[in-house]
C-alpha cells in the first residue's frame, strides 16, 4: 500500500531540543502521522546536548562538503530511531556545538542558511530517503522551497518533491541583508525582489517560504485568518492575502499521554472525569501548602503558566491583579521572561503573602500540579497562534479564561448561560477591565453555581485534544498537493495501470509543474481532500499543485494568485 513520505525539517524537536511549542509539534505530529498511511521522518541540527545525552545511540551515516558562499564546509549526517520515528541530525561544530538552538540573531541567520543547504544536499540517495513532501517549519527553513527552484529542479532533481510551510509564529521572520544571503545561498538576482523574497529591501526567509512553497499552514484556523489583517500580519499580510489560495489553518494537539490526570505520576492524587472533585481538591491543597498560600478550598485559585512577555497579556493582568486579589481570588504565576514583569510579579507576591505567589522560573513538576489543582487558568494573550496551555488545563478540569484570538478562540467555547454550553470563558477586546469582569463572573459561578461549574469542568475534560484529528487533516493536505490517492477506492483501481505522479511530473517542463495533472486527479482525490477539513477550505487545487512562482523578467515579478 502506497504511503506518503514526509520529512519534517525543523530547528528543534522533542525530546532532543526544545525552547517552545515548535519542538512539541515536531515531537508529536510525526508519530501521529505514522498511524496513518504516512512514513514520517525528522531532521534537525545536532546541538551539543544531543551529542552528550544520546552519544551511544547516534548512528553516523556519512559526511559531505557543503558550499556556503566562497567556502566549503563539513556537514555530517547522524540518525537515531526514537518512538518508531527516524530522526536525522546535521553536524557541524562551528555552527551547532552550543547548548541552545538559538545564539545570536545575525549568527543564527548564517547557521540556518548552512542547515538548509545541508538538508537539501543529504536528502535522496545519500540519505536513502527521498520524501514526497518536505514539511518546513518557521523562518529557519523558509528558504528551502526557493533553493529547490534555484539549484535543484533546473538540473532535474527533486522534481516531484512538494513543500508544506508551517508558520508557527509570524512575528519571527528571519530578516537579513541581501548581499549576505545572496552570497551564502548562492542566489541569482532575479529571485531577490520585493515580489518574491525581499521585504522592505531585506531578505526575508518567511516571505520566501510563503511565496515559494506549495502549501502554507498555520497552527489554528483563526490565526490563518488573523495574519492576513494589518494588526496581526507583521508586515506580511499583503503577501498572505495574495497567496490566500494556499493558506490554511490546522489546529495543534497536545501530548495526551504526558498530560493525563488519570495516569500523571507528578500528581498527589490522580483522577478521572468521574472522580475529579476529590482529585482536584487534593491537588489544590498541595499547591496551597507548597506555595504557602492560605489553605482555603473555597477560594478560587487562578494560575498562569507562561513566558513573561507582552504577547501573553501581562500588561492587562498587572492592570487588574489588585482588584482580583481584593475579590478573594488566589493567584499563582509560573514562568520567566522580561525582567520588568519578573520584578513586578515578585514584588506583588511579596505584598500579598498568602494570596499570591510568583514562581519566576519554570518547573515541569509544579506545572503539572498547577494544571491539576487550579480552578481557573488565565490566558489573556494579545495574540496566540495556537496555544497549548488552554487545552492542557481543560484536560485537567481547570476552566480557562482566554482572549478571543488565534487558537484560543478555536478551542475555548465561552459559557452560554441560556443553553449551558461551553468549556470556558472568553473576552473579545484587549481591555483589562473586560478581562477582570469575565474573571469575576467565572469566580461567581465557581462559588455559587456548582452545577454550572461542574458542567464546564466535564466539558473540558471530555474534549478531544489529540494529534489524531490534526494528523488526518495533514494527510488530506499531503494527498492534495502530491496527487497520491489515499481513498479506499484506490484498492479497486490498483489493477488498472496508470502513470505514477513522479512520471507525470517528470514529463512537465522544468520550471512549472503540471497544473493539468492536479486538475485531472481532482475528482479521484475528493475523498482525501475532505479529510483536510479546514485545511482545504479556500485552496484552489489547480493552483496548489503548481511549483513555486517564477519571475516574469530579471526585474522581478512572480506568478499572480
Amino acid at each position: 500500500m502506497r504511503k506518503i513520505k514526509v520529512l519534517f525539517v525543523s530547528s528543534e524537536a522533542v525530546p532532543f531540543a526544545k525552547t517552545g511549542g515548535l519542538a512539541d509539534v515536531i515531537g508529536s505530529l510525526p508519530p501521529a502521522l505514522e498511524k496513518t498511511r504516512c512514513e514520517a521522518r525528522v531532521i534537525i541540527p545536532l546541538y551539543r546536548p544531543i551529542k552528550q545525552k544520546f552519544a551511544k545511540q547516534l548512528q553516523f551515516i556519512g559526511w559531505k562538503m557543503v558550499k556556503m558562499g566562497w567556502r566549503s564546509l563539513y556537514a555530517g549526517l547522524y540518525s537515531i530511531e526514537k518512538d518508531g520515528i527516524i530522526h536525522y541530525f546535521i553536524d557541524n561544530e562551528y555552527y551547532f556545538n552550543f547548548d541552545t538552538p538559538y545564539i545570536e540573531y545575525v549568527f543564527d541567520i548564517e547557521r540556518f542558511c548552512f542547515f538548509q543547504r545541508a538538508v537539501l544536499e543529504f536528502i535522496g540517495d545519500f540519505m536513502q530517503y527521498e520524501p514526497d513532501v518536505l514539511h518546513l517549519n518557521d523562518w529557519q527553513c523558509g528558504m528551502i522551497p526557493l533553493l529547490l527552484d534555484v539549484h535543484y529542479r533546473p538540473v532535474g532533481k527533486f522534481i516531484g518533491v512538494k513543500t508544506v510551510y508551517t508558520v508557527h509564529n509570524l512575528k519571527y521572520q528571519g530578516i537579513h541583508g541581501v548581499e549576505q544571503i545572496k552570497d551564502m545561498l548562492d542566489l541569482p538576482d532575479h529571485v531577490l525582489t520585493e515580489e518574491l523574497s525581499l521585504k522592505d529591501g531585506a531578505a526575508n526567509f518567511m516571505k520566501a517560504g510563503i511565496v515559494y512553497s506549495n502549501s502554507v499552514t498555520t497552527v489554528s484556523p483563526t490565526y490563518a485568518y488573523e495574519i492576513m489583517t494589518d494588526y496581526y500580519g507583521e508586515g506580511l499580510n499583503h503577501t498572505l492575502q495574495r497567496y490566500a489560495y494556499k493558506v490554511s489553518g490546522i489546529l495543534n494537539g497536545i501530548n495526551e499521554v504526558e498530560f493525563d490526570p488519570e495516569t500523571d505520576r507528578l500528581l498527589p492524587q490522580t483522577y478521572t472525569v468521574k472522580t475529579y472533585e476529590k482529585g482536584k481538591a487534593v491537588c489544590k491543597e498541595a499547591i496551597q501548602k507548597q506555595l504557602k498560600l492560605d489553605v482555603n478550598p473555597g477560594a478560587p485559585l487562578c494560575v498562569m503558566i507562561t513566558r513573561l512577555v507582552d504577547q501573553k497579556g501581562l500588561d492587562l493582568f498587572l492592570r487588574v491583579i489588585g482588584e482580583m486579589l481584593y475579590d478573594g481570588i488566589q493567584i499563582v504565576v509560573l514562568g520567566s521572561g522580561n525582567s520588568f514583569y519578573e520584578r513586578t510579579l515578585a514584588e506583588l507576591a511579596k505584598q500579598n503573602s498568602g494570596k499570591m505567589e510568583s514562581c519566576i522560573y519554570y518547573d515541569n513538576d509544579l506545572a503539572h500540579l498547577l494544571y491539576a489543582g487550579a480552578d481557573i487558568f488565565l490566558m489573556p494573550s494579545l495574540f496566540e497562534p495556537c496555544g497549548l496551555s488552554q487545552m492542557i488545563s481543560m484536560r485537567y478540569g481547570t476552566v480557562p479564561i482566554v482572549r478571543e484570538t488565534g487558537g484560543l478562540k478555536d478551542t475555548v467555547k465561552p459559557y452560554n448561560e441560556y443553553t449551558g454550553e461551553g468549556n470556558g470563558f472568553s473576552f473579545a477586546n484587549i481591555n483589562a477591565h473586560e478581562f477582570l469582569f469575565v474573571t469575576k463572573y467565572a469566580c461567581d459561578l465557581y462559588r455559587h453555581h456548582k452545577n454550572v461549574w461542574n458542567g464546564l469542568v466535564r466539558a473540558g475534560m471530555s474534549g478531544d485534544y489529540s494529534w489524531t484529528r490534526s494528523a488526518k487533516e495533514y494527510m488530506g493536505l499531503y494527498s492534495l498537493i502530491t496527487g497520491i490517492d489515499l481513498s479506499e477506492k484506490k484498492k479497486d483501481l490498483d489493477a488498472i495501470p496508470s502513470p505514477s505522479p513522479a512520471k507525470a511530473q517528470a514529463s512537465a517542463s522544468k520550471d512549472v509543474a503540471p497544473a493539468e495533472t492536479a486538475k485531472a486527479s481532482e475528482a479521484a482525490h475528493a475523498d482525501a481532500a475532505k479529510s483536510a477539513g479546514n485545511a482545504t477550505k479556500t485552496r484552489k487545487p489547480g493552483k496548489s499543485s503548481t511549483n513555486t512562482p517564477k519571475p516574469k523578467s530579471k526585474k522581478g515579478g512572480g506568478e499572480k494568485s
